[in-house]
């Protein structure tokens, strides 16, 4: 059941497809991408991965694409491709991304994010959006734990760097497979999906919502005293 009254003291946030708009740049790097290789990739395929690791990724890849190697050299060419486009700009915010975070740093709220994106990308990613700030120290990626999501370990390891049980804290993601990693840690969620539907099953326990501007006017409810 969603988490209908409940009060959290911390808020643990998935970056791609939440905070920033970046999985339909980094969708369509891998469209083209495999379409020139000759191995193209349908929209379905890459949904497939929204939410998981990049080891996890390469795993399914291999099985699209044939083999491990070209599974890894197809990841970096999507990479490269994503990195030519943006021209060291960073991906663009979500709607209400900063707004949300700035309402939740004036109430005093803890912050820190997990994402299935390598540690060092993600501390690019939000230095390129100006987002570092609100999470300090308290930033994850996927490469830092033995399991992905829908694993919780992740989510567990944000708490333990906000020093908050788990139980305490409210989790904002896009991909089931994220808002099942949260759910699994004990952890409220707030489902807001992207590109990808959600799974029923995952969507009935969470607060489903259509954008984080949706966000703003339950967090004194959700963060009050």
């Amino acid at each position: 059941m969603p988490h209908t009254g409940r009060r959290f003291t911390a808020a643990i946030f998935d970056m791609d497809g939440l905070l920033l708009d970046s999985e339909r740049p980094i969708r369509d790097a891998w469209l083209r991408q495999s379409a020139a290789a000759g191995t193209p990739l349908s929209e379905a395929d890459y949904l497939l991965t929204v939410g998981i690791n990049r080891r996890d990724t390469l795993l399914l890849m291999a099985e699209k694409l044939g083999s491990p190697a070209r599974a890894e050299a197809m990841y970096e060419a999507v990479d490269e491709e994503v990195h030519a486009q943006l021209q060291g700009r960073g991906f663009d915010l979500k709607p209400g991304a900063l707004a949300l975070l700035t309402q939740l740093k004036a109430q005093g709220v803890p912050m820190a994010l997990a994402s299935s994106t390598r540690h060092a990308e993600v501390q690019r990613r939000l230095g390129l959006a100006g987002l570092l700030e609100f999470f300090g120290p308290r930033v994850h990626g996927g490469d830092q734990v033995q399991r992905g999501k829908p694993h919780p370990d992740l989510f567990l390891l944000a708490a333990q760097s906000l020093g908050t049980a788990p139980a305490h804290a409210l989790v904002f993601e896009d991909s089931s497979y994220g808002a099942q990693g949260g759910l699994s840690a004990g952890m409220g969620v707030v489902l807001v999906p992207d590109l990808k539907q959600p799974d029923p099953a995952v969507a009935d326990r969470c607060t489903n919502l259509p954008s984080l501007n949706h966000v703003l006017e339950r967090c004194p409810h959700w963060f009050g005293a």
